[in-house]
């Protein structure tokens, strides 16, 4: 078949357009999108060439029908400097293998037995809370989740080091999100400022997860019903041979770090977005106050909660944590009209996709009623991915939507929150995950 041309726009003769895309991913990829319609080509440097796909036909074809033919790209195999090879950055059997080892831990009925904690964690948090107070939500946010994933799946409290753990999180993300978009490849073993950064960061973090595995082993206590019980118990199909320390690591510091950033990131932006629109927030306490009658929300009220869920979803198409999804063409592959080779890069905007006005009415504003009908059954799968898809979705989808909803429902009940008067304008920061950059500062109010 003849390659079909794709265009794009034109860039620098060497760096190709790895500045302007560095300097604001999401605006560049957002003109990329409407310049140059289904697929876009982008280099980034001398020889990598990227093709931004905006056609959700064309997606679901590379992460459904077509996955075999790609792997996961430089960004996450980049990542694995810090998860190791976990279910997020492991390929073909062993990712499948590791894949139906997890599932158990993140099926509905498991994490439905997770809910009263997450309550509870949220409860304690706004406990401390003075009304008046200002407060650095994002930061709240990232401690709560933090301290939430590490109990329901690891069962264990790392309360006094959470500030600690999440800084070296932060670094790590940062030097993966860098590392992704370098034209050059500095080995982590040359002595750079942000390689030591690095280095001192994982192993604050390899010290956090290996005394966790250890302290498990000593105990040699039965099944906790949580995912650590799970890998320690697990054993290989053909040999019997159970996992190594490695390999639980690679998997806790995966689940560790996956399961607390993204939530995190979505609850801040849904308070910014709520602190915006104060005719949501107004129809959120009626719909609170209405279902929960001043008492503490249950996994059971999550049902009745529809504009409470409403809300996380349009945060997660406004804001989606996961901004953006790479994959390596491993052998030659026709996607649509288009034919990709081995070694080019294929790269899908979930950013950009929600905010296209085919599928999404007022795309740049915050309107959670969209979601009220059967929008979701109108547009194409694709228009809408905020967990990814196909065999590669996000596997902790339905218990970062429970959280979402628990905290919101718990927090919003008590607090109303409001930017800080003299909080600058609120930015994005796309590392691996989509941050608010800076941080959110807000003012709380008891309602």
């Amino acid at each position: 078949m003849v390659k079909t041309l794709i265009s794009g726009p034109k860039g620098l003769p060497i760096s190709g357009n790895l500045l302007e895309f560095r300097k604001d991913p999401l605006a560049f990829l957002q003109r990329a999108a409407k310049e140059y319609g289904d697929v876009a080509h982008i280099r980034f440097g001398p020889k990598r060439h990227v093709y931004l796909i905006n056609n959700p036909d064309y997606i679901k074809e590379v992460l459904m029908t077509k996955q075999a033919s790609f792997h996961k790209a430089k960004g996450l195999q980049t990542a694995k400097a810090v998860v190791g090879e976990g279910i997020l950055t492991s390929e073909g059997k062993k990712h499948l293998r590791q894949r139906r080892l997890i599932q158990p831990a993140f099926r509905k009925e498991r994490i439905a037995s997770y809910g009263d904690d997450m309550v509870q964690f949220a409860k304690k948090m706004i406990d401390l809370w003075r009304d008046g107070e200002e407060r650095m939500i994002s930061q709240d946010m990232m401690e709560l989740t933090l301290a939430i994933i590490t109990n329901t799946m690891f069962g264990t409290d790392v309360h006094e080091s959470v500030k600690e753990i999440g800084h070296a999180i932060e670094v790590g993300l940062h030097y993966v999100s860098r590392k992704a978009s370098s034209i050059l490849d500095i080995p982590p073993s040359v002595p750079t400022k942000s390689n030591r950064e690095f280095q001192q960061a994982n192993e604050t973090l390899d010290k956090a997860i290996y005394k966790i595995i250890e302290e498990r082993r000593r105990e040699n206590a039965a099944d906790r019903h949580d995912l650590l019980s799970m890998l320690l118990a697990a054993r290989d199909e053909e040999d019997g041979t159970g996992m190594s320390d490695e390999q639980v690591r690679d998997e806790v510091m995966t689940i560790f770090i996956a399961g607390h950033e993204t939530t995190a990131n979505t609850l801040s932006w849904t308070w910014y977005l709520l602190s915006q629109h104060p005719e949501v927030e107004r129809r959120l306490w009626e719909e609170l106050d209405t279902v929960l009658e001043g008492r503490l929300p249950t996994v059971e009220d999550i049902p009745k909660l529809t504009y409470t869920n409403n809300i996380v979803w349009e945060s997660l198409r406004l804001y989606p944590a996961a901004w953006a999804i790479n994959r390596e063409v491993v052998e030659p592959v026709q996607i649509g009209e288009y034919q990709f080779e081995p070694g080019e890069t294929i790269m899908m905007s979930q950013y950009v996709m929600h905010r296209k006005p085919e599928y999404f009415d007022q795309p740049d504003q915050f309107i959670p009623e969209r979601f009220e009908g059967d929008l979701l059954k109108r547009i194409p799968q694709f228009a809408f991915f905020p967990f990814g898809g196909g065999p590669r979705i996000c596997i902790g989808n339905n218990f970062a939507l429970m959280e979402a909803a628990l905290v919101i429902a718990t927090v919003a009940q008590r607090f109303q929150l409001r930017l800080a008067p003299d909080h600058p304008p609120v930015e994005t920061e796309p590392l691996v995950t989509l941050r608010p950059k800076n941080g959110i500062r807000m003012l709380v109010k008891q309602r």
